[in-house]
């Protein structure tokens, strides 16, 4: 089937969809081994093509397949980096005594705000990234997490000012 050379309306979007969907949800389920998510996944991809389309008034494509493959390639990503702060925060519960766990109502609003965490520092470098939760999270002193990132305690500030000003950015 062809596919327009320049999608400029909803009905583009959808001669993209029904060209390229089947193909997008087999290499989603391929990527995560045939999972459930897949699906989830390649409409995600597909609403954000569509947003995008909406909020630029045109689409320029000249290869979909590669276009969707990088959209679906970030939305993977996040997808994995969620389930493992799921899994991280599960294994965390898990070692709690038990007068000690959270409710669930706690335990919902605890995951819901490591999501929004994650989400703020999405956007950084990843040895931005990897700096704030070393100081944040794990504790460590600047000196500490420059030592372990190998870069000087002057570096990490730089990293920690950035990082903080993603978080009030996205706040605001």
């Amino acid at each position: 089937m062809s596919v327009p050379h320049c999608a400029t309306s909803h009905s583009d979007v959808e001669a993209i969809y029904r060209a390229h969907h089947p193909w997008l949800l087999g290499w989603l389920r391929r990527k995560l081994g045939g999972s459930d998510h897949a699906s989830d996944l390649a409409h995600d991809t597909f609403v954000r093509l569509l947003s995008t389309q909406t909020a630029r008034g045109d689409l320029q494509m000249r290869e979909p397949r590669a276009y969707l493959t990088t959209v679906a390639r970030n939305l993977l990503i996040n997808h994995v980096q969620r389930q493992s702060l799921e899994r991280a925060w599960l294994d965390t519960l898990a070692q709690m005594p038990e007068p000690m766990a959270p409710s669930p109502e706690e335990r919902l609003l605890i995951l819901q705000t490591l999501h929004q965490i994650d989400a703020m520092l999405d956007g950084l470098p990843p040895k931005v990234r990897e700096a704030f939760l070393l100081s944040q999270l794990d504790g460590l002193t600047y000196a500490q997490a420059a030592e372990r990132l190998g870069v000087t305690e002057r570096t990490i500030k730089r990293f920690m000012a950035q990082a903080f000003a993603q978080c009030i950015v996205l706040v605001c």
